[in-house]
């Protein structure tokens, strides 16, 4: 009897020491945030969601939605501003669903390819909304790139009020391309996401930033949540 009182007392006593410590331990222990942790706090802080829809834009208007995933962006920009809208989605599946859901709207163009700084095809893997050439899975799907400069001229397009870039990886290439072919002069406000999980990510952001600062000023920065850029006149 007393061997098995001794044994509830130290069973107790053990489950009080270790909650103890855990809550000592949780008192001195603080992870650094990472840039995208103080991004994400810096988003909400400065009004989350809303500021990626305050533009000065009409129906004269022409924004570029490169990762449509499944159109949401587009529709709400297009029920604020009737604006003209160019969505580019690689994967099939979200293009056919993109325009299906825009058949009758004639100012919102679908195209089942992205942007970059060359045409090319490649494989991407297939997480919804976070697919990217950057992941390898076992499940991959091959997609087409055009060359970014060329399809703004060939498309005869001057002027973009508003490019939207959210493309899992792909945005350090395409904004290269797009300050050394001078087509970054074309563009009034540029909407980032840059991504983590590149390799020299927090490198190559810095130094497209430094590029973007020549031609553009930032209206939010957000590390790796979201930033825009807007057009020195």
């Amino acid at each position: 009897m007393a061997t098995k009182w001794l044994s509830e007392k130290i069973t107790v006593l053990g489950a009080k020491l270790n909650s103890g410590c855990k809550r000592f331990a949780s008192k001195i222990y603080h992870p650094k945030p990472t840039l995208k942790d103080l991004g994400w706090k810096k988003f909400q802080e400065a009004g989350g969601e809303q500021i990626r829809f305050d533009y000065d834009l009409d129906q004269n208007s022409i924004v570029f939605d490169l990762g449509g995933y499944d159109g949401q962006f587009a529709s709400d920009f297009f029920s604020q501003y009737q604006c003209e809208v160019y969505i580019f989605e690689v994967l099939e599946s979200f293009f056919l669903e993109i325009k299906k859901r825009f058949i009758k709207n004639k100012k919102i163009k679908v195209f089942n390819f992205g942007l970059s700084s060359e045409e090319t095809d490649l494989e991407i893997s297939m997480d919804s909304v976070a697919s990217s050439v950057y992941k390898k899975t076992s499940n991959m799907s091959k997609i087409h790139l055009k060359k970014a400069s060329e399809f703004l001229e060939t498309h005869n397009i001057g002027s973009i009020d508003l490019m939207k870039i959210n493309i899992e990886g792909g945005e350090y290439d395409l904004l290269m391309h797009l300050i050394e072919s001078g087509k970054i002069k074309s563009i009034k406000n540029l909407q980032i996401q840059f991504h983590d999980f590149v390799p020299n990510a927090i490198k190559k952001m810095y130094t497209i930033r430094e590029e973007l600062s020549k031609t553009h000023r930032p209206t939010y920065l957000c590390d790796f949540i979201w930033e825009n850029w807007l057009l020195i006149k």
